[in-house]
């Protein structure tokens, strides 16, 4: 999730890993929601009074705390429109460098895909994902801008499967590794930044 970017589409993406990931309990997905806000949205809840005793009246609150950050934005650009433009000091020409949010919006490239279809049904990145990480130096495990070699996401130690199942915290483990590696693509993707 890219920092100016609305919330609800990061909480509806969660909320479609809740089935996968719904053994790691209330606390445990109240923790990695919020792990994914921006930090302006960290920043309104931190010095909200509410205390969240459940993952619905986080995601209540933050929505209604988004939709007002959003309405503040609107109003701010629409203020600027109105305010006459700047003149140079050196010259009697209006100033037109644009302004840092335009910089932004610029900078940002959205990408084709969403992060769904970078995975197959597996978990395991899909050969035209890893054929255009590869041809732009990207990492094919996290999608940083390093070498696979040098990746500190990378689990160094492997987990050996044993025949038949994981034991339960060894599945655990596999599935936090497997959401935290997707939440970490996608808030790349969108160039998030905290």
């Amino acid at each position: 999730m890219r920092e100016g970017g609305h919330v609800s589409l990061y909480i509806a993406d969660f909320r479609s890993f809740i089935p996968r990931i719904e053994d790691w309990g209330e606390r445990g997905l109240i923790h990695h929601l919020r792990k994914g806000y921006p930090s302006r949205n960290l920043a309104q809840l931190a010095s909200h009074p509410s205390i969240f005793d459940s993952l619905q009246d986080l995601i209540d609150i933050t929505l209604e705390l988004d939709t007002r950050y959003h309405e503040r934005e609107i109003e701010k650009s629409h203020n600027q429109e109105k305010k006459p433009e700047v003149l140079n000091s050196n010259s009697s020409r209006p100033q037109n460098s644009p302004s840092s949010s335009q910089k932004k919006k610029k900078n940002f490239q959205k990408r084709d895909k969403p992060h769904s279809s970078l995975f197959n049904e597996g978990f395991k990145l899909m050969n035209s994902e890893k054929k255009r990480r590869i041809k732009e130096g990207l990492c094919t495990y996290c999608g940083g801008k390093h070498s696979l070699e040098s990746c500190f996401k990378r689990p160094q130690n492997k987990l050996s499967q044993p025949s038949g199942r994981f034991p339960s915290q060894g599945k655990a483990l596999v599935e936090i590794m497997l959401c935290s590696m997707i939440f970490t693509i996608f808030h790349q993707e969108h160039n998030f930044a905290f």
